[in-house]
């Protein structure tokens, strides 16, 4: 590591600590030259995911847009922010362990979906209507009765009154 304040390339490690919940190590040098102190942080290096839009554009994946979808989706719904933070942690340590680095849009909306389904029916299908689009009251009601077929929705007699 380079002084900052020499360059002189020796030092040493005078604390470490974790930081950013664990996800850097936090350095305290000195340098071995000047006797400057100084700190560096060591992270892991991450290669860019690319998300596949439905119109055919790429674009790196951008976590806090998916995170503000996520919070529109679960407005009024109890859903800690904390909660769906997580949920984009684990969606990016996901798709940073696969070997390809290009997603479409559709898997990534595709996952979102499988853990709203377990965290919120409401959210689920707020979030099912902007990713899929939907155009009528038919889409809402196909996917209230996927949810009741799953086991995870309303009564039957609920659903018809929809329809």
């Amino acid at each position: 590591m380079q002084c900052p304040s020499c360059q002189h390339t020796d030092s040493r490690v005078l604390e470490s600590r974790s930081a950013d919940g664990g996800r850097s190590v936090r350095r305290r040098r000195e340098c071995l030259n000047c006797d400057y102190r100084f700190t560096t942080y060591e992270r892991v290096e991450t290669v860019p995911i690319t998300v596949l839009k439905r119109n055919g554009v790429r674009e790196t994946f951008n976590r806090s847009k998916l995170l503000h979808g996520l919070l529109r989706a679960c407005e009024k719904t109890g859903l800690e922010p904390a909660r769906l933070e997580a949920v984009v942690d684990e969606l990016e340590l996901q798709l940073q362990q696969r070997p390809g680095r290009e997603v479409s849009s559709s898997e990534i909306g595709e996952l979102v979906l499988e853990q709203l389904s377990e965290m919120s029916e409401v959210a689920y299908v707020r979030f099912a209507s902007v990713y899929r689009q939907f155009q009528s009251v038919s889409d809402f009601v196909a996917t209230l009765e996927g949810l009741s077929r799953r086991g995870r929705g309303g009564s039957k007699p609920a659903l018809a009154a929809l329809g």
